[in-house]
């Protein structure tokens, strides 16, 4: 079976450079070892995860509403319903995709795939191996949870796998982690009905985030989960027959403490192992990530590799444009990846968006900047939805005033942080958001009342002084 191209991996990034390599002539073999096109992020991570979200945002709502005079009774979990429908809409998309592959005669190849030279690959399933021979490939295999050293190996210590197949909802939980999965999960669990705990190595929630946004997050979490530790380790699990025994260390947290599940959510590796890279001789970094230049070719030629194979950010929307620019490149197009920024988003209540430099990232890189904040209890948009806790915040170089980066933390962070990015891609400055007329009342026009506070224009807020 001889191809132009041959994707390993049916991810977000997979199945674009599939697709994409198809539309520009190529013929193309997809592999896949499982049954589902789409990867971790269809089928075990985003799709799922934001399902589960919105169902916990539901409950959230159903509860606020009371401050509006307006009362329903108990919640009745039916979890067999649930989980049907968190699966319904991973097969309708599943079966999306394939339906895209088909009608671009891409051959789904169903297996495992390892490479057994610089221009083969062999894929192992039920009926026997397969060989792929092939002109160019692109490794696109994601990435595995973190297991964390010396845990028991116990059905009741899940990874973010297992806490979204929702198979019962513990008593009391435990998630060893305090980033985006975390606390997505815990968000979940907790409006589920679970007495959540979080352990977090660091000194703050959400690495990564300036912390003034990340405080308004806490400070919502905090009063649905029972307990969140800052600066404490796990050093040790004790499985007992009714409990897990977990100790700790650090100042604030138990010497011990019983649970009935854990969920590790302490980052992800490379799924690197097992795929014949030994055979290729591709370079890797120090972290066991696969070196690629601007058009994701990889030290061989005809190997390209693309997404969480990479190194962070680990993110599906990194993954798919690599997606797009690998098969660009492979056709022999002149495509590079070279975004000017990324954004981040926890889809937690409330979200959590960030795009650009953060203000710790600014400093610590001796920049001159000016930031504009405009809080959301001075929006009517945000008072009306009762969500006076949000935050809008951009940066911008001190002299132009050319945006740099942004986050904002309040109900749709995610969906109102695409502004932001396409404004950073555009080398868009105060000037160019602030005189922008955004609709009102809106939770969008934050961004440019943000803009209007670092320009000095701001009249929704009294700053002092004429400027």
């Amino acid at each position: 079976m001889n191809y132009d191209l041959v994707v390993l991996g049916s991810g977000p990034g997979g199945y674009t450079a599939a697709f994409r390599a198809a539309d520009l002539g190529l013929k193309v073999a997809l592999v896949e070892k499982h049954p589902k096109l789409g990867g971790v992020c269809l089928n075990v991570g985003c799709i799922p995860s934001k399902t589960l979200l919105h169902v916990a945002k539901v409950i959230s709502d159903v509860r606020d509403i009371a401050d509006y005079g307006v009362y329903y009774e108990e919640k009745n979990l039916d979890l067999d319903k649930l989980n049907s429908k968190k699966d319904s809409v991973i097969s309708l998309l599943s079966k999306g995709l394939g339906a895209l592959a088909k009608k671009r005669q891409v051959d789904v190849v169903t297996g495992v795939g390892f490479f057994t030279g610089t221009d083969q690959l062999t894929v192992k399933s039920m009926g026997g191996s397969t060989q792929l021979n092939f002109e160019k490939a692109i490794i696109a295999t994601g990435s595995l949870p973190t297991k964390l050293a010396g845990t028991a190996d116990d059905p009741r210590i899940m990874d973010s796998t297992g806490a979204l197949s929702l198979k019962d909802i513990p008593e009391r939980l435990l998630i060893v982690g305090g980033g985006i999965i975390g606390l997505e999960m815990a968000s979940v669990y907790a409006e589920l009905g679970s007495r959540v705990t979080i352990v977090e190595i660091a000194p703050n929630l959400m690495s990564g985030a300036d912390i003034d946004l990340v405080a308004p997050l806490e400070k919502s979490i905090i009063k649905r989960v029972e307990s969140i530790y800052k600066e404490v380790r796990v050093v040790g699990v004790e499985p007992n027959p009714d409990s897990l025994v977990v100790t700790f260390d650090g100042q604030g947290a138990p010497a011990k403490a019983a649970f009935d599940k854990i969920l590790m959510a302490i980052g992800r590796v490379p799924n690197t192992d097992s795929i014949g890279l030994e055979t290729l001789g591709v370079n890797l970094s120090e972290n066991g990530f696969i070196s690629v230049d601007n058009c994701l070719k990889t030290s061989m030629p005809n190997i390209y590799a693309i997404g969480d194979v990479l190194g962070e950010p680990m993110l599906a929307h990194k993954a798919s444009r690599q997606g797009k620019v690998a098969a660009e490149s492979a056709v022999g197009l002149k495509s590079v990846f070279e975004p000017r920024s990324i954004p981040s988003v926890a889809y937690t209540d409330p979200e959590l968006a960030w795009v650009g430099l953060t203000e710790d990232q600014a400093l610590r890189a001796d920049l001159e900047f000016k930031i504009g904040v405009f809080p959301w209890g001075a929006s009517g948009r945000s008072l009306s939805m009762g969500r006076q806790e949000g935050i809008t915040k951009l940066l911008f170089e001190k002299n132009g005033g050319r945006l740099i980066g942004g986050g904002i933390v309040g109900a749709n962070a995610g969906e109102l942080i695409g502004e932001i990015a396409l404004a950073l891609e555009m080398g868009s400055d105060f000037e160019d958001l602030g005189l922008t007329i955004h609709p009102h009342p809106t939770l969008v026009e934050t961004i440019g009342l943000a803009a209007e506070v670092a320009s000095g224009t701001i009249t929704d807020l009294y700053l002092g002084g004429k400027k």
